[in-house]
């Protein structure tokens, strides 16, 4: 990436930062233009010795150009004399600064997002891909055990559950692209290691470190999203990053059901590997740094050493200069995020419990479609197809008709809040889809019912699943973008969390209660979790402000 422009900090002053509703509401009369904007205080009160910061609309004021003062960034909300700035401040180099992520061109955006997007989709491949060969897997390892063969399946979740706890906080401090080289390389390495394997407990211990290296697209693409993309714009950015880690669980299984039946379920990481090592070499001349704060503090140790005035600083400085210091905040950040803020635990809560569901269904296809329907081994990969094709449709219907919404408030000059992303019109019907998709797969299962009514069960679930999902990472991402990557690396570890764990007992649940009424207690279980999205819709605001107070 190139290098930040050389002009010095002192000659050209910047403000100390002021507050965001009065910066807003002044720039964008002046410029007579809508914005998009996130006008939250949540993250203030992360301040301190635990997590530290500008307000996160300096971010956002980022897409404009200068991150202090107002819009021109030197000058009073008259515009007749300069302030009094302080000079130490190392700032944009005015609001069309080329080094500023949110000033890339469209294409360079857009190359970025796509490189993740395949990331994301090629490391959940690893989860599920070789689900229909577990039984051959059992056979050659000698393994009987029904809850071995559910745990080659979940370890790898739980890899992604693990990986973020670290993941999230490195890259706010060495940045975004260092991670997805290191995480890329690690991941083939590997792959190529569970490929080798000679016993299960080697298989396991490889499966785990694969997810806990794949987590770093999972983990971070949607704050390396908020770092290019405006609100208006961000919906249909995270809709092509977030499609992968949901698609790709379900399309592995396709091909790996052929692929394993006709070279051996080795031939399955060979290919992942094969798959990851490509894109590896392609991400290294392709994917830029795209985190504000280091760039700037890149920027700032090179004016330091050009002018050698060691007071500069950077406006997203934390004031926290012992390095261990700094990764101990960083990395306790995101389990504080998750603790302490309701509107995060429950919303990761929420999106928690319905993957954990989704992961709990890929346990029982192979066996319900092969036992009731007589599905062989590459057929059985075929019935995850509907959950791949659901989720296409959320992608499709709430992905384009969040942006819309955002970009005609925007347009009409309305001021944008975080809790227009999770619209009752939005989380109501796709949170109504998740229990009708589960009566329907359940009891049509249960009664034998043809084969295609159960898919199209499966198919009303993870469109509502992605609905759900789209809505609650938006949101998140608009109330807390100072903190992208800790607010994801939250989300998903609960997400994952449940994705390896609840599997664990599915079996056993299904054969005690049926595939009916086992299926209708998951039904009901999302039934009750309806309300959470509709809750923070009409208290979000308030409860964000209350936050930011304490």
């Amino acid at each position: 990436m190139a290098d930040p422009l050389t002009t010095s900090a002192a000659a050209q002053p910047v403000a100390a930062p002021q507050d965001s509703t009065t910066l807003s509401t002044q720039s964008e009369k002046k410029m007579d233009m809508p914005r998009s904007r996130t006008p939250s205080n949540a993250d203030s009160n992360l301040d301190g010795a635990t997590i530290s910061g500008p307000h996160e609309s300096d971010l956002e004021r980022g897409a404009m150009g200068s991150v202090m003062g107002n819009e021109k960034g030197t000058f009073t909300k008259d515009d007749e004399q300069p302030e009094q700035l302080d000079p130490n401040v190392v700032a944009w180099d005015g609001p069309d600064d080329p080094t500023n992520p949110m000033n890339w061109s469209m294409k360079k955006k857009w190359l970025n997002i796509a490189v993740l997007s395949i990331l994301t989709l090629i490391t959940p491949l690893g989860s599920s891909m070789f689900a229909p060969a577990i039984p051959k897997i059992m056979a050659e390892f000698h393994e009987t055990s029904s809850t071995t063969a559910t745990f080659i399946l979940s370890i790898y979740i739980l890899g992604f559950a693990f990986g973020p706890l670290i993941i999230a906080p490195m890259s706010e401090i060495f940045g975004r692209s260092l991670l997805y080289n290191l995480g890329n390389i690690f991941f083939t390495i590997f792959t190529v290691a569970t490929a080798l394997s000679t016993n299960i407990g080697m298989m396991m211990a490889f499966r785990f470190l694969m997810g806990f290296a794949g987590a770093v697209p999972i983990t971070i693409g949607s704050g390396s999203i908020s770092d290019l993309m405006p609100v208006e714009m961000r919906g249909r950015a995270m809709a092509a990053w977030a499609l992968g880690p949901l698609l790709g669980p379900c399309i592995g299984p396709i091909a790996g059901g052929y692929l394993g039946r006709a070279a051996g379920w080795r031939w399955v990481f060979w290919l992942i590997a094969i798959l990851a090592g490509v894109i590896t070499i392609f991400t290294f001349f392709t994917l830029k740094e795209t985190y504000a704060p280091l760039i700037l503090e890149r920027k700032t140790k090179r004016l330091r050493k050009e002018t050698g005035n060691q007071e500069l600083h950077s406006i997203y400085h934390d004031g926290i200069e012992n390095p261990i210091e700094k990764i101990k905040s960083s990395i306790t950040r995101p389990m504080v995020i998750l603790f302490t803020y309701p509107i995060v635990f429950l919303m990761a809560l929420y999106v928690a419990i319905t993957y954990g569901i989704l992961y709990l269904l890929f346990t029982t296809f192979s066996f319900v479609y092969a036992q009731k329907y007589g599905f062989g081994e590459g057929e059985s990969g075929l019935t995850f197809l509907p959950a791949g094709l659901g989720m296409m449709i959320g992608i499709v219907v709430f992905g384009a008709l969040s942006d819309k919404v955002v970009a005609k408030r925007n347009a009409a000059g309305e001021e944008h809040k975080p809790e227009i992303r999770i619209l009752p019109s939005f989380t109501l019907p796709a949170g109504i889809a998740l229990p009708v998709g589960l009566f329907l797969y359940g009891w049509t299962t249960e009664k034998g019912v043809h084969w295609i009514v159960p898919m199209i069960g499966v198919v009303i679930f993870a469109a509502g699943l992605m609905g759900i999902m789209m809505c609650v990472q938006n949101y998140l991402l608009d109330a807390y973008p100072r903190y992208a990557a800790s607010v994801t690396a939250a989300l998903a570890v609960l997400r994952s969390l449940a994705g390896a764990l609840l599997p664990l007992g599915g079996l056993e649940m299904y054969n005690a209660l049926g595939l009916g009424w086992g299926n209708s207690l998951l039904g009901f279980i999302s039934l009750a979790l309806i309300p959470i999205p509709f809750l923070f819709y009409l208290y979000g605001e308030r409860i964000r402000s209350r936050s930011a107070k304490k």
